[in-house]
């Protein structure tokens, strides 16, 4: 058992994890080790939701309890760890059925959520978007629908705290009639936005400019690194799931072409299928990009178990044949020596975002990989009321004279093969 002490006046939690005795895959990481990273995770997403993590409790079992996930002899020690703790919320680290939501409730007498109650908790936290919010809200809906199961007790538990935010009493109180209707209103709702951004996305493709989607872990360092390469100021939190919006920004690289850059959600283990549903708008720059950096925290000791489930995800989208550039980040935290023993690792970038140390490789690598649109010199002459075709060469090209003659603008510029057929330019 694990304690914290906090003098902040919010919400106190008690954790409790599961691992399950089987062999592990990946050698000298045990089904223990695993448990307890990821109760570690659990206590991170607590804090993230605004919570003070009173005490943990881990148990390894051959199976799952059926009727309360840890058996009826384990709720007593969870009881009284609850009471001395003054925890009253109780978070298990996985996924509850409702009947098991239910009889553990009644066992504890105190509110008990799982992890993807909690995860939605902090979504609903750090959705800034209309698109967001509404995908958020939908999610919470879809989950709790289940749970409802008409009991008055329970919903007599959702007056407020962590795992009810969102949705909330009102709507929670209706029939299931009302919240399925409701959910049917958000969904055509998200559709009629998705199908907007889709057409934004078109119209971006117009202009040739190829799209590289950073992914990973949730916080191994991806909004930092695109601040660093866009200073597009986006929200940087050690706080898990702090970036749910999509951005994206032009970049320019080193042969001066511009690719767009996309920030998205970072993934963490066992992230419900319904969840990555509720993020499209960020996990569709994924399935768009002609090029992937998928960034890793490098520092962390178990990396390569997140890389794991980071892959797990990126199948799930299928783009697993996306090429895939991939981005060791913050290398500050290593020692010399650890740094040069990964050194030898080919294929892969090396950065800090927070130094800026090997940012210039990595642009250069992501120049190589990017589809070949080469950059041709050439002398035309375009409309000035032609803004739209104006607008596109100074943003996309390399303008390195122009003037006007009389109702023309006569440029000479560097520009995207790709954009001088697009435009039909013809030379002077």
């Amino acid at each position: 058992m694990k304690t914290t002490r906090s003098t902040k006046s919010s919400e106190r939690v008690l954790l409790i994890g599961l691992g399950l005795k089987r062999p592990s895959r990946v050698p000298g990481y045990s089904s223990a080790d695993s448990a307890r990273d990821s109760l570690d995770e659990l206590a991170e997403l607590a804090r993230s939701a605004g919570a003070t993590v009173a005490g943990s409790v881990l148990q390894m079992r051959d199976a799952v309890d059926p009727a309360t996930v840890v058996g009826y002899g384990k709720l007593d020690e969870i009881r009284a760890e609850a009471s001395a703790y003054d925890a009253q919320l109780i978070v298990f680290d996985g996924n509850l059925t409702p009947v098991q939501q239910r009889n553990l409730e009644r066992e504890l007498d105190r509110r008990v959520i799982d992890r993807t109650q909690l995860i939605l908790d902090i979504f609903a936290r750090h959705a800034r978007s209309r698109e967001g919010q509404l995908q958020v809200e939908l999610a919470q809906l879809n989950y709790l629908m289940p749970r409802l199961a008409g009991s008055a007790e329970q919903l007599s538990r959702l007056g407020g705290g962590i795992g009810t935010r969102g949705p909330g009493e009102q709507k929670l109180e209706t029939d299931r009639r009302r919240i399925r209707e409701r959910a049917r209103r958000i969904a055509e709702t998200v559709e009629t936005l998705r199908r907007q951004r889709a057409l934004q996305r078109r119209q971006r493709e117009a202009v040739p400019m190829g799209a590289v989607a950073l992914v990973g872990y949730t916080n191994a360092g991806k909004s930092t690194l695109f601040n660093r390469l866009s200073s597009a100021g986006v929200l940087v939190s050690s706080k898990m799931f702090a970036t749910l919006d999509p951005t994206v920004r032009a970049v320019r690289l080193p042969s001066r072409r511009r690719v767009l850059f996309s920030d998205t959600v970072g993934f963490i283990r066992d992230l419900p299928k319904g969840l990555l549903a509720a993020f499209k708008a960020t996990l569709e720059e994924a399935q768009q990009a002609a090029l992937i950096l998928h960034v890793t925290d490098v520092s962390n000791p178990h990396h390569a178990e997140q890389d794991e489930e980071v892959e797990k995800v990126l199948n799930d989208l299928g783009v697993k044949n996306t090429p895939r550039l991939h981005v060791f980040n913050k290398i500050d935290r290593l020692q010399a020596n650890e740094l040069a023993a990964l050194a030898h690792t080919s294929g892969n970038v090396f950065v800090s975002a927070h130094t800026g140390a090997g940012l210039d490789a990595l642009l250069a690598r992501v120049d190589e990989m990017m589809p070949v649109d080469p950059l041709v010199r050439l002398q035309f002459s375009l409309p000035l009321a032609d803004g739209r075709s104006l607008a596109l060469v100074h943003g996309v090209g390399r303008v390195l004279h122009s003037e006007v003659r009389d109702s023309q603008m006569d440029i000479d510029a560097e520009l995207p093969e790709s954009l001088v057929r697009n435009l039909q330019l013809k030379a002077l």
